[in-house]
């Protein structure tokens, strides 16, 4: 191992582990080059991978910090927030906003969408890690097809993580687009009110009976939805030209 790779290695052990946080300014180049009694040449050339990396972020004249760490989602999925904050090594939490029971309304076109009828819980909350928020998301459950829910308080289980445990489902539509948090998002996010972010839309339902509707809001610098697919071949058949 180089010295290069030696300080690279030391410093994404501490980022992997979580003692050094996103955000947090690393020594700068100076103090490692005292730390490890190298040229600067060798800091800044471990530093530069590390940025290409995204481990870290170079900022000029201000040195550099530990990069805010950006979630992928498959865009196909729905994903369980609390698992993928966990996996990250950082410590999951919903904070419940809202929660009311009403009868569904065919006014609101989302909730047209997902046929409910008779009573739909309806809840606002925020998933959060460490503290800080991750996601925002107003929900919706048909107390029709999941009557179990109107008992459920969801003040500290999240209901995306509760449905995914006791509702099996076998029809789900998403829609994605991207949004400025405004003021309503802008302040369960913590984020500036012309914040850009990801807006996730979701309807799920189990055979023909309607399950849950939901608006989820995330950060759009620290989140990234991903899908892998191959080309389709092409089809030959009696389309083809023949020959006379």
């Amino acid at each position: 191992m180089t010295l290069e790779q030696r300080i690279r290695n030391d410093i994404e052990a501490r980022i992997r582990s979580g003692e050094w946080r996103p955000g947090r300014r690393i020594p700068f180049e100076h103090e490692l080059v005292a730390q490890y009694g190298c040229a600067r040449a060798t800091v800044s050339k471990a530093l530069a991978d590390l940025a290409r990396a995204g481990m870290i972020e170079r900022r000029r004249k201000a040195g550099s910090f530990v990069a805010l760490q950006r979630v992928q989602s498959a865009a196909l999925d729905i994903p369980d927030i609390g698992a993928i904050i966990s996996a990250r090594g950082e410590r999951y939490s919903f904070r419940l906003i809202e929660r009311i029971i009403r009868p569904a309304s065919t006014a609101n076109a989302d909730e047209a969408r997902l046929g409910a009828a008779g009573n739909v819980l309806c809840m606002r909350g925020v998933h959060l890690a460490d503290a800080t928020a991750f996601a925002a998301e107003e929900r919706i459950i048909s107390l029709q097809s999941v009557p179990d829910a109107a008992d459920i308080v969801f003040d500290t289980a999240a209901p995306g993580a509760w449905l995914l445990e006791h509702v099996p489902w076998t029809e789900a539509r998403h829609r994605i687009s991207a949004v400025s948090a405004g003021r309503g998002w802008s302040r369960l996010l913590d984020v500036p009110a012309k914040e850009a972010c990801l807006n996730l839309e979701r309807w799920t339902w189990r055979q023909a009976d309607p399950i849950t509707f939901v608006r989820q809001i995330f950060p759009g610098k620290l989140h990234d939805l991903v899908a892998a697919f191959q080309p389709t071949p092409p089809t030959f058949g009696a389309d083809r030209i023949q020959a006379p």
